[in-house]
C-alpha cells in the first residue's frame, strides 16, 4: 500500500545541494504555474453508486466557469468516464447559500437540483440522450431551493429539504417535503415536517415506514445544539407520530448528525455527548434509549456547512451484524476504521489518505474521498479482504489535479506543529510547509519569507494535504503555514468553542503567535511575514493587520471588514452566527477593521466577487477607499459573475499571481521569476 522510503546517503544529499543554483527565496522558477493550479481546481461536490455498482460523482469545472457536472465511472477498464449532465444544466443547490446534497440516485434514475432555476429534475442514467424533466414547479426564478434528498420507494416519491424564499427572501421557510415521481403533471410538493428553523438529513428506512431527520433553531448553528427526530409514516405518506431521539435533554448540550438506517431497520447516528467528541451511536427503539456504538476521543464527522455529508456507512453483505466503515479525525490526521458492533471493536484500515471527508459503501468496495501530503483531493475505490481489515486494492477514480506526479520533487511536505498561544498552558496547531525546489537554494544566512493562511469558516480547519495552491508558493522559495487557530474543527467541542464570543481575538492572537513561533525557531524571516485568507479567513487577515503589527503585508480574498454590516445583511443560515462569535454591539464595532483604518500600517491587496451574497462587495470597496485615502499601498481586484469563492479558472489564476507579485514588490526584496503583468497598486511607486 505504501512505497518504501528510499535510502539516501549523506554524500548524495551533499552532491544534490552543490548542484543547486543559489538564488534569493521567492525568486525561484517553478513548473507549478498559476495555470496549472487554476486548472487543477476541480472540486468534488458529492458522489453515489448506481444500481450496477458504478460510481457517479459531481465535479465543478473552472474551465467551464464553475459548471457542475455529474460524471459516471467507466464501465470497462481503459474506457473514459462519461458526463451524465447535458450542456445547459449545472448540478448545484444553493440552499443555505453553501448548498451540497444536490443529487441522489435510485436504480436508473438521478434527481438533481439545477443551478439556474433551483428546480429538481429527473433524468435516466441508461440513455446518454436522456433529457432532464422538471419535477418541481417553476416559480420564475431560483426562489425555492432543494437539497439533501432521498428516494421513498414505497410511495414512489423523493423526500427533500426545501428552502422557500417566496414569503421572505431574507428569512425563508425551511421544511422537509415530498415530490411525486410518478405523476404526469408537476404538482406542488407536500410538506411532511415543518415548524423549526432548519432541517437536514431526511433519511427513510428501507420499508419507507419511518423517517429520521436533524433539526435545529436560532440562535444555534447545527454544531452548537441540534435534535434528532424520528417520524412514523402513514399509508397516505404523512408523518403521524414523532419521537425525539437525541438533543432534547436540557442537561446534555449535543449536536446529533448523520442519521442512517441499517438493513435491519436500526437507526445509527453521530453525536458529541462523549466529552465533546462526535462519536457513533445507536437508537434502541423498543426502549427509546441511545447507546454508544464505539467511544473514542476523536471526531467522526465535521460541521454541517454543506448538505450531504457521509462520514460512515454500513458495509454491504453483513446482514446479521452491523459492520460500519467510518472515518475519524484525531490529532490532525484522519483514519479509516471498521467498527464491528457485535464485538465492540474498531480496526484501523491502512489507506494512503491522511485527510478524509466522505465515505460510502458499494458492493464489495468502499469509496473514499480524501487526500494526503502526496495525494491531492481524490476519490478512491477500496476493496477490503474478507475480514474487512485490510485493503487488497486501492484505485484512484477521480482527482482534482491529474498528471501531477512529475512535479513530486517540488512538493513541500507539511509538518504538524504545536505552538503556545497567549493563554498560559494553551496550545494551538498548524501545518508548516518549508520552501522546496530541487534546483534552487538560498544564501546560507537568508531566511525565507512566510505566507500565513488563516482558514475560512471560521468553524473549519486546515488539513495538511497536497494543495497545488500552497506548492505554488513553496516551490518559488516561500515558507507557508496553514493555521488551525482556536475555534477550528477536528479537535473536539472544547477547542471549537474557544472562539465563541472571541472571534477577532483568539484567531488573531493564534495567527500572530504562530508567526512569532516560526521566527523564534529561525524557520522564517521576521521582516517578511505576510498573511492571507478567504471569507472569515479574510477577516482574520484584516483584523491581524489592523490590530497587530506582526505582519508586513496581507491579502484578503472576499474577506470581512465590517462585522455589523455582515451581521445585519446575513442570510438565514448564519443569521445569529456572528453574534455568537463576537457578542455585543460594542464588540462588533471594536473588532471591525473598517472602523479602525487609521491602525493599518502595511500594504494590502483585496480580491472580491461582485455576485457575492455572503460578503457584500461594498465591504471591499470601503476598506480600499479608506486605505487609498490614508496613503497606504493598496489594490482592489473585482471579478464579474463570481459568488462567494472564485470558480472561474482565469480568476483563480489571476488571484494567485497578483498576490505573489504584490508581496514581492511591497515586502519581498526579490523579483518573481514568472512573467506576470502586475496590476496597479495605489500609493506605490
Amino acid at each position: 500500500m505504501t512505497s518504501p522510503v528510499p535510502v539516501v546517503s549523506e554524500a548524495s544529499v551533499a552532491a544534490q545541494a552543490t548542484d543547486k543554483t543559489t538564488a534569493p527565496y521567492g525568486s525561484w522558477k517553478s513548473p507549478i504555474t498559476a495555470d496549472l493550479v487554476s486548472g487543477s481546481e476541480k472540486r468534488l461536490e458529492g458522489f453515489a453508486v448506481d444500481t450496477h455498482n458504478h460510481l457517479v460523482w459531481l465535479e465543478s469545472r473552472p474551465s467551464e466557469s464553475g459548471r457542475a457536472v455529474l460524471v459516471r465511472e467507466a464501465e470497462k477498464p481503459g474506457d473514459e468516464p462519461t458526463d451524465v449532465t447535458p450542456i445547459g444544466f449545472s448540478v448545484r443547490s444553493t440552499a443555505q447559500e453553501y448548498g451540497g446534497g444536490a443529487f441522489n440516485l435510485a436504480g436508473n434514475i438521478v434527481v438533481f437540483s439545477n443551478l439556474e432555476d433551483q428546480r429538481l429534475y429527473k433524468q435516466f442514467l441508461s440513455s446518454q440522450d436522456s433529457t432532464p424533466v422538471p419535477l418541481t414547479p417553476n416559480y420564475g426564478g431560483p426562489i425555492v431551493r432543494y437539497a439533501d434528498g432521498v428516494f421513498d420507494s414505497r410511495l414512489n416519491r423523493y423526500v427533500s429539504v426545501r428552502e422557500d424564499h417566496r414569503g421572505n427572501s431574507a428569512h425563508p421557510t425551511t421544511e422537509i417535503v415530498s415530490i411525486d415521481l410518478g405523476g404526469e403533471s408537476i404538482q406542488e410538493p407536500k410538506v411532511l415536517v415543518s415548524g423549526n428553523d432548519f432541517y437536514a438529513f431526511p433519511r427513510m428506512d428501507r420499508k419507507g415506514e419511518r423517517i429520521a431527520w436533524i433539526e435545529w433553531s436560532h440562535p444555534n448553528m447545527h454544531w452548537d445544539k441540534a435534535e434528532l427526530w424520528v417520524g412514523y409514516i402513514s399509508e397516505t405518506g404523512d408523518v403521524y407520530k414523532r419521537v425525539c431521539v437525541a438533543g432534547a435533554d436540557p442537561s446534555l448540550i449535543e449536536s446529533p448528525t448523520e442519521p442512517k438506517w441499517s438493513s435491519k431497520g436500526e437507526l445509527f447516528f453521530i453525536t458529541d455527548r462523549n466529552k465533546g467528541f462526535w462519536n457513533i451511536y445507536k437508537w434502541i427503539e423498543e426502549r427509546c434509549e441511545v447507546r454508544t456504538v464505539y467511544s473514542l476521543d476523536a471526531e467522526f464527522t465535521r460541521p454541517l456547512w454543506v448538505f450531504g455529508i457521509s462520514s460512515y456507512d454500513f458495509i454491504q453483505g453483513n446482514e446479521q451484524i452491523n459492520v460500519l466503515a467510518c472515518s475519524y479525525r484525531q490529532n490532525g490526521r484522519s483514519y479509516i476504521g471498521i467498527i464491528n458492533e457485535a464485538q465492540n471493536t474498531l480496526s484501523a484500515v491502512d489507506v494512503p489518505f491522511t485527510y478524509i471527508t466522505n465515505i460510502i459503501s458499494g458492493s464489495g468496495f468502499l469509496y473514499i474521498e480524501g487526500a494526503s501530503a502526496t495525494h491531492p483531493m481524490s476519490l478512491a475505490k477500496v476493496a477490503l479482504n474478507d475480514q474487512n481489515t485490510k485493503p487488497i486494492d486501492f484505485q484512484v477514480i477521480w482527482s482534482c489535479s491529474s498528471d501531477i506526479e512529475k512535479y513530486k520533487s517540488y512538493f513541500s511536505s507539511p509538518q504538524l506543529i504545536e505552538f503556545p498561544t497567549e493563554i498560559a498552558g494553551q496550545n494551538a496547531y498548524a501545518y508548516f510547509y518549508p520552501p522546496c525546489n530541487p534546483h534552487y537554494k538560498a544564501g546560507q544566512e537568508e531566511k525565507p519569507p512566510l505566507l500565513l493562511e488563516s482558514h475560512g469558516g471560521p468553524t473549519d480547519e486546515a488539513h495538511g494535504i497536497l494543495n497545488l495552491n500552497i506548492q505554488y508558493w513553496t516551490s518559488r522559495g516561500w515558507a507557508f503555514v496553514d493555521v488551525n487557530y482556536g475555534g477550528s474543527t477536528g479537535y473536539g467541542r472544547e477547542y471549537r468553542e474557544r472562539l465563541l464570543g472571541s472571534w477577532g481575538i483568539v484567531d488573531v492572537n493564534d495567527c500572530c503567535c504562530c508567526a512569532k513561533f516560526l521566527v523564534d525557531d529561525r524557520k522564517v524571516d521576521g521582516e517578511r511575514l505576510c498573511i492571507t485568507g478567504c471569507s472569515a479567513g479574510g477577516y482574520t487577515t484584516l483584523a491581524s493587520l489592523a490590530f497587530r503589527e506582526t505582519f508586513k503585508a496581507g491579502a484578503s480574498l472576499f474577506g470581512i471588514a465590517d462585522l455589523k454590516s455582515l451581521r445585519d445583511g446575513m442570510h438565514k443560515f448564519e443569521f445569529h452566527y456572528i453574534s455568537n462569535l463576537v457578542g455585543t454591539e460594542e464588540a462588533l464595532f471594536e473588532r471591525s477593521p473598517i472602523n479602525f483604518v487609521d491602525k493599518f500600517s502595511c500594504p494590502i491587496i483585496l480580491f472580491q466577487g461582485l455576485e457575492d451574497k455572503v460578503v457584500h462587495p461594498e465591504q471591499a470597496h470601503k476598506i480600499y477607499t479608506a486605505l487609498k485615502k490614508k496613503g497606504l499601498p493598496v489594490a482592489l481586484v473585482e471579478y464579474e459573475g463570481e459568488p462567494h469563492g472564485f470558480r472561474k479558472a482565469e480568476n483563480i489564476k489571476s488571484t494567485l499571481e497578483q498576490q505573489m507579485v504584490f508581496f514581492a514588490r511591497t515586502v519581498g526584496h526579490f523579483t518573481v521569476a514568472d512573467e506576470i503583468i502586475p496590476i496597479q497598486i495605489d500609493n506605490f511607486d
